[in-house]
């Protein structure tokens, strides 16, 4: 057995810039152990190739520790169990009759009406000086897209916008009573479709009809909303990375400015530059399993470390080189995972931050970032606490 490196998860350069940090490692090995005080060992894959394929091989499998448990009233816990948390033929089964309503045509479909959206989001701060872009406006838009894929009423949107930011902190009395108005305001909302159908994805999913008459019940369809609503943390935190690498790129944000048509590519690349997430969803293995020549024992709690494969030089052209242009060569980031799980929202996640970088550069040529934009210390996901910006240039005296 080689020696295996370990990576301490709470050791400040890891903090700071796992980017960075995890490169020696990922060159010494393809795998290495992520250990933290109160944190049990779990292996993480560094490399791309290797990571693809772990994330497509059954023999690593989800577990019943993959997802934190929360605790919610009883009667909530039934419409916490999304597909993500599911293998095999179940999971088939529901990707088979959600997979149409969120296909790449489909999130090309809905830009006008997230178009709206972001305008709407932006006109509320066209005249302020200073604003944080993560509380008033990167945070809030998954939010508000979603309740209008929902169907959720405008009244009740506010009140989303605080589910929204309960669900980013991830604990606490506010997640605790955002979780039954989540489930509450989804039934509500399904019943009313019912009644009066829309184009919206609810709608759209209760016409779904497999071949076989299989459709989803009420209590998936609810699983599902609480799947966009976890999901969307993924591009809010996206659009605050952009926007601060960006800004950190002066000549490429000055190129992505005088030609918003890279911006499809920029995104992709923004993807894999910063990932929100640092860390799939541990899978555990079913047999002894190999990777490279590391044998892993069975039982085994096993991630890919993101931000190491996506600046693998095995798989990327200069990794640590910042490029909107960059050209789509063989291989592909992993921002999403990959495999079966991929991640169900990822085309509804790039349009959202497409329109949301286009038009706040768009709209405010004077946009600037104030110094220091606080980071919440976090080994599995990076995401920015806040960030200051004053949206006008000062005026000449």
């Amino acid at each position: 057995m080689p020696d295996i490196p370990e990576i301490l998860l709470t050791d400040p350069e890891v903090l700071h810039d796992p980017f960075t940090a995890y490169g020696p490692v990922r060159e010494r090995s393809p795998v290495a152990k992520l250990v933290a005080p109160g944190f049990g060992p779990m292996w993480a894959v560094l490399r791309h190739e290797e990571a693809r394929k772990m994330l497509s091989d059954p023999r690593f499998a989800l577990g019943a520790n993959s997802y934190q448990r929360l605790d919610v009233p009883d009667h909530c816990r039934p419409y916490l169990r999304t597909m993500q948390e599911v293998e095999g033929p179940e999971h088939l089964r529901l990707r088979r009759l959600v997979s149409p309503a969120f296909t790449p045509r489909r999130a090309d479909a809905l830009r006008p009406g997230i178009e709206r959206i972001v305008d709407g989001l932006l006109d509320g701060l066209a005249e302020e000086d200073r604003v944080d872009l993560v509380t008033d406006f990167a945070r809030p838009l998954p939010v508000d897209v979603i309740c209008a894929l929902v169907g959720i009423p405008e009244a009740d949107r506010p009140r989303w916008r605080e589910y929204g930011t309960a669900v980013a902190a991830g604990d606490g009395a506010a997640l605790m009573k955002a979780v039954p108005g989540i489930v509450e305001g989804s039934l509500a909302a399904i019943a009313h479709r019912k009644l009066e159908p829309a184009d919206d994805i609810v709608s759209q999913l209760l016409r779904v009809q497999a071949e076989d008459g299989d459709r989803l019940s009420e209590t998936e369809l609810v699983a599902l909303v609480w799947q966009l609503v976890l999901g969307g943390q993924v591009p809010g935190n996206l659009i605050a990375n952009s926007i601060e690498t960006l800004f950190a790129h002066p000549r490429q944000l000055a190129e992505l400015r005088a030609d918003p048509a890279l911006m499809a590519g920029a995104v992709e690349e923004l993807m894999r530059w910063r990932s929100p997430q640092l860390l799939t969803i541990p899978r555990y293995t079913t047999e002894e399993v190999r990777i490279g020549d590391v044998l892993i024992p069975e039982g085994e709690p096993v991630t890919v470390a993101i931000a190491a494969v996506n600046r693998d030089p095995k798989a990327f052209h200069e990794p640590d080189v910042f490029d909107i242009r960059r050209a789509a060569g063989p291989a592909w980031h992993l921002a999403f995972a990959h495999g079966p799980h991929f991640c169900l929202g990822a085309s509804l996640a790039r349009v959202q931050t497409e329109v949301a970088l286009n038009a706040l550069l768009r709209r405010f040529p004077g946009l600037a970032l104030m110094d220091g934009p606080p980071r919440i210390p976090d080994p599995g996901a990076w995401r920015l606490h806040a960030l200051p910006a004053t949206l006008h240039a000062p005026v000449a005296n």
